[in-house]
């Protein structure tokens, strides 16, 4: 089913590269609960491309076994390889936040209404949107959830790496299908 695509006799993501603008926007604080505490600071980045999917299992470990699921587990050297070999890299955390916010900074990549369980994969092992759920859902299956210009489960499903200053310091955004609070869909975790 759209989006994915049959791809070797198998369905899984289309290779699809998306173009983000040059884009400049300011950060604030994403909810309520911050306000006072988050100091604002503009964000910057020049125009760059990026995955419109996140890497599938049947791209990671090149099996036709739940080809289309996205791919969890990855360390941040693992991701980093795997698109080095696709002629890409990991994107910056400025350059994640200017594909998940846009020009407009909003909240959470299709805009600022609320996270709903039909937007995201998330809440998927401990509530609300499920329970017991043993990995992430097949990538593009939550069309309400893409940005504006159709990148798909930048919010839940797996959280995915960015570089930083610090190479030392491995961050994720996005939140994944374990996260069961909705504000973490749209904060970072460092390890």
């Amino acid at each position: 089913p759209a989006p994915l695509a049959q791809r070797d006799g198998v369905c899984d993501a289309p290779d699809l590269k998306l173009e983000i603008p040059e884009t400049s926007f300011v950060l604030g604080p994403s909810d309520w609960e911050a306000e006072g505490r988050v100091s604002p600071r503009n964000v910057h980045v020049l125009q760059f491309s990026i995955d419109a999917f996140e890497a599938t299992i049947g791209h990671v470990r090149n099996t036709h076994d739940d080809a289309a699921r996205a791919a969890s587990g990855i360390t941040r050297d693992e991701a980093a390889a795997f698109c080095k070999a696709h002629g890409g890299r990991l994107p910056t955390e400025d350059e994640w936040l200017a594909a998940a916010s846009g020009e407009k900074a909003r909240r959470y990549p299709w805009g600022d209404t609320g996270a709903v369980c039909r937007r995201a994969a998330w809440g998927l092992s401990n509530g609300p949107c499920a329970h017991d759920a043993d990995g992430p859902d097949s990538v593009g299956s939550h069309a309400s959830g893409d940005t504006p210009n159709g990148i798909h489960d930048l919010a839940g499903n797996v959280a995915e790496w960015v570089t930083t200053a610090d190479a030392n310091v491995g961050v994720v955004r996005g939140g994944s299908f374990e996260t069961s609070l909705a504000t973490e869909l749209d904060r970072k975790s460092v390890v």
